[in-house]
This record gives structure tokens, C-alpha cells and sequence, in this order.
């Protein structure tokens, strides 16, 4: 089996460290795994498959004799450095939202978009992880009746922030038991025992950023500019994995017995669907594995050919390191 020569730029960041981890559980064929990061990492060491590897600087010339780059950094250094990926000869994966609605730009999830890969001019995108959750959750329900609405609340871990949210819930926690001063950095209010209702800055509409993702990438990914998207984003004291309210309303009636029957068979989903022995996806159960865990099945009431679901997703994972690994094994499966 061929191997191939692998960036990851942002390799000491949450996403980008578990993309390493990823890399390895899948066994990846790889030859050399070269570890970029800003200045501050130089010389941090990794282990990956029994091997030490020290962490290098990123910069322009980093990217010589290397074939794919999976990159978990921000906006700003994608667009500042992946240009120069593509002009070594790499394909870039890319979880920064800064290409993500690109004309020339893939936004893929393999379970449902899989062949859009083969259209990339040297980035693909990986989409928003809420945006990945929610649509692989219903994604088999609008193939088998196209989805012409939805209705969407988020309920999303503080790790979405990064290693930051994770360590601030965790001392807000201990400053609230210890009846000390809550202190506030990461996010705008005190995220322990409470919920924002925000997260990204608000539009002229009232939208927040994070809210608008799924309208603009659903619409893409699905292949769908007429679909009609609601959301409400929510940062909730957890943390990891995001959950997600989701009613659909499609083109034709489907009941929620052919709902299950398909999600049964459906791609990257596992459902758990026996509300009456309370049996239903929770955050607690979907960390630290691959799956969109769907259940909470039932007719919307409210609204004729609609259903509402529930579905739970890591976000670290699926909603952003295994979906890039992922495409890049659709970028090697490509060349063989």
C-alpha cells in the first residue's frame, strides 16, 4: 500500500491533536507525519505509533514533500498558509470555517457528499461540527423525502471553544464550591451552571454566526439552495460532545416507524430510540466515538409532513477530526 507524507497544522490544539490520535486508531498509511504549530510549540514532543515526533514551526516553507495537510487552526493562518500547501503540491483538509463556502471549495461530510471530493482545486473544507451532527443525523430521511425546512436548537460542550472552555467551566465549578469569585474569560457570562444563548457575534437579523453556519453549509452540502433553516445556538455546561433539536419538514409525509427503519440502516448513525425505557442519545454516551446517536423520534404535531429528533454527537471527533480523516482517505482512495 502506497503511503503518504501528512501535515497537521495546528498539530497541539485539541482538534488537531486528536486528529493524531484519529490518524493512528484508523491506521492511516502514512510515511511521514510532520507536526506544525506556531512558534510557541517548537520542540514539544508528540507520540504517535511508538514514535517520537517533535512539534515544527509552520510557516511558508513547511509544506515541501508533503501530500496532504489536515489543518485545525484559525481563519486568519488558513488563509495565510494554506496557498502556500496547494503551491508545494499538497491537498489541504481544512476545519477553519475560511473556505468553507468557496464556489471552488468542497464542503464535505463522506457519509453524505462524498464525491463532491473529486471537485477540489487543492483545499476541501470541512464543515461547522453542529453542521456535520445535524446533517448526518438526517441525511437518510431527506434521500428518502427531500427535507424543504428545519427547525434547529443546539445544545453545544464548552470543549466547541477549544481547551479553554473545558478549563474554565472547570474552574468556574471549583471557584462556585469553594465560594469564590467566578472569573470570566472564554466565554461572555459564567458558562457553570448556566446557558448562552450566543455563540459568535450577532447579525443585523438577530442571528448569531454559529446559528447561520447550518443554513449557508446544509444548503451546499445537501445540494439544496432552496432548503430553509432556523437555528438557535446554545453554549451549555458540558463538556464534550454537542446535542441537537431537530425538526424536519419534508416533501412527503414520513412517519416515524419509516424514520426509524431507515436511520436504522443510515451511514454514521446509531439509533437509540425507546424514550418509554429511557433509552434516548445523551452527550455522556456519544464522547469519544465516531457516531451520530439519534433517537427521541416522533411526529411533529404542530405541522403536517414533519418530524421532530433528537441526536447527540462529539464534536472533537466527528464534528471535526475524524470528518477531516475521513476525507482524506477519499483523497487516497482516489489515487489508487
Amino acid at each position: 500500500m502506497k503511503k503518504y507524507n501528512v501535515a497537521i497544522l495546528g498539530a497541539t490544539g485539541a482538534v488537531g491533536r486528536e486528529i493524531i490520535k484519529i490518524l493512528q486508531e484508523r491506521k492511516f498509511p502514512i510515511n511521514e507525519l510532520r507536526l506544525l504549530a506556531s512558534s510557541k510549540s517548537i520542540g514539544e514532543k508528540i507520540q504517535f505509533n511508538n514514535e517520537t515526533l517533535f512539534v515544527q514551526e509552520a510557516n511558508e516553507n513547511s509544506f515541501d514533500n508533503i501530500d496532504i495537510v489536515l489543518s485545525a487552526v484559525s481563519n486568519s493562518i488558513s488563509k495565510k498558509l494554506l496557498p502556500f500547501a496547494v503551491k508545494a503540491g499538497a491537498v489541504a483538509v481544512d476545519n477553519s470555517s475560511a473556505y468553507r463556502l468557496d464556489d471552488d471549495v468542497p464542503l464535505v461530510v463522506p457519509e453524505i457528499n462524498s464525491e463532491d471530493v473529486k471537485n477540489h482545486k487543492g483545499i476541501i473544507a470541512n464543515p461547522n461540527c453542529s453542521t456535520i451532527i445535524g446533517l448526518v443525523a438526517v441525511n437518510e430521511l431527506n434521500k428518502y423525502s427531500r427535507i424543504k425546512r428545519m427547525i434547529v436548537s443546539t445544545y453545544q460542550a464548552v470543549s466547541g471553544a477549544g481547551s479553554e472552555g473545558i478549563s474554565e467551566l472547570e474552574a468556574q465549578v471549583k471557584d462556585i464550591v469553594n465560594d469564590e469569585e467566578v472569573k470570566i474569560n472564554t466565554f461572555p457570562y459564567q458558562i457553570a451552571y448556566n446557558l448562552i444563548p450566543q455563540i459568535g457575534d450577532f447579525d443585523e437579523n438577530g442571528y448569531s454566526q454559529e446559528e447561520m453556519k447550518l443554513q449557508n453549509e446544509g444548503r451546499k452540502i445537501l445540494h439544496n439552495k432552496d432548503l430553509k433553516i432556523n437555528c438557535t445556538c446554545v453554549r451549555v455546561p458540558v463538556y464534550r460532545s454537542h446535542s441537537e433539536s431537530i425538526t424536519i419538514e419534508t416533501e412527503e409525509e414520513i412517519s416515524p416507524e419509516k424514520a426509524r427503519e431507515v436511520l436504522k440502516k443510515a451511514k454514521g448513525v446509531k439509533l437509540i430510540d425507546d424514550p418509554q425505557n429511557k433509552h434516548y442519545p445523551m452527550p455522556l454516551f456519544a464522547s469519544d466515538q465516531d457516531l451520530i446517536f439519534v433517537g427521541r423520534i416522533r411526529k411533529d404535531i404542530s405541522c403536517e409532513n414533519s418530524l421532530s429528533l433528537w441526536c447527540s454527537g462529539d464534536q472533537i471527533r466527528k464534528g471535526a477530526a475524524t470528518n477531516a480523516v475521513q476525507i482524506a482517505e477519499l483523497l487516497i482512495f482516489e489515487n489508487k
